[in-house]
């Protein structure tokens, strides 16, 4: 599957395979997140992850190799490759650290922050234009998950700041996937990230060992090495394809579909993961998460608007990598078309 650019002149057909695409990779990667909230009982975090590169590397070598220019599997761009890497490291292992204290509704709805600090990081450091209107929705936005996160109320527990730190390391991640975007290709960046995280990730879970005692509630966060067999080995290869496959269907729908079109698609994760957490694990999201996911959803949707107004009005050079905002996925989202005032 060849993953270049998005195609601005999508016929609906295309822009419906986009939609499907993306709604697929979605319900896929709630799947992941599910079965990492299920195994975290049995496997360290650090683990998962490692597994998860694993499979990756297993994929996307060999695609790379098999399709050649303009992907590559050597780039002189690999320190930038590797500071993001650091920053998906450090971050995912929070996100998934706050799985046994929070629902997963209530840890997914304050990630999914991410795109209203990437649209400020992007405005102060990049000089991105965001206009009265999108400014408007960021700040709704923001409110939202100062809701979600509720710290005033009784039941706020100091794991909530984990998603949250998560994040805005993905936002920084994302700033520096804008700056190197235009000279890389999305498998090459995929695969750099995932990779070097698998990396990242061993010596990161070992040094917190080293450092602090950890108490049996964060039994999820030791380093131990589950035995190896035939079921543990099905178990890690299961969440690492889910992943993946998730992985090239959101790469799909940014092939064949503008992404000014389809992004606002990004945030059905959220009633995804609300649905799913209900039925697996009883899970019911309090007031403060339901009404702040509505916020965010509110925001990332006229934002979408905005921007499918913004491409209609001019002509822009296609980009280089797709946009999206799903845990675990190290996809770089597009910058932001100029704001169009009425």
């Amino acid at each position: 599957m060849a993953v270049l650019t998005a195609n601005k002149g999508s016929a609906p057909s295309r822009t419906l395979e986009g939609i499907l695409c993306i709604e697929a990779g979605m319900l896929l990667f709630v799947g992941q997140d599910g079965l990492m909230k299920f195994m975290l009982g049995d496997y360290p975090v650090w683990i998962l992850i490692f597994a998860r590169a694993v499979v990756t590397l297993l994929v996307l070598v060999p695609a790379i190799l098999l399709l050649g220019k303009p992907h590559r599997l050597l780039t002189p761009l690999w320190p930038w490759h590797l500071l993001r890497a650091a920053l998906f490291a450090v971050g995912f292992s929070l996100f998934y650290a706050a799985f046994p204290f929070m629902g997963l509704a209530e840890v997914s709805t304050i990630f999914f922050s991410a795109p209203l600090i990437t649209a400020t990081l992007a405005a102060v450091f990049l000089k991105e234009s965001i206009g009265l209107h999108r400014l408007a929705a960021l700040l709704i936005g923001f409110a939202g998950v100062v809701i979600a996160m509720n710290p005033t109320g009784e039941g706020f527990t100091w794991f909530a700041l984990f998603p949250m730190i998560c994040a805005a390391t993905y936002a920084c991640s994302v700033i520096i996937a804008r700056h190197i975007g235009e000279q890389e290709t999305t498998l090459t960046m995929g695969l750099y990230t995932i990779a070097f995280a698998g990396l990242l990730i061993l010596p990161i879970g070992w040094g917190l060992n080293q450092v602090v005692d950890l108490g049996a509630e964060y039994r999820h966060l030791r380093w131990a090495w589950p035995e190896a067999s035939l079921s543990s080995l099905g178990w890690l290869g299961l969440l690492g394809s889910v992943g993946m496959v998730a992985y090239l269907l959101l790469s799909r729908a940014y092939q064949v579909a503008s992404a000014s079109l389809i992004a606002p698609f990004d945030y059905s994760y959220l009633p995804f993961a609300t649905v799913m957490a209900y039925l697996v694990w009883d899970e019911v999201p309090k007031w403060s998460t339901l009404l702040g996911m509505a916020l965010i959803i509110a925001s990332g949707l006229y934002v979408g608007f905005r921007e499918v107004r913004s491409a209609r009005r001019k002509v822009e050079p296609p980009p280089t990598a797709e946009s999206a905002f799903a845990p675990g996925n190290p996809l770089p989202p597009m910058s932001l078309a100029p704001d169009i005032e009425d």
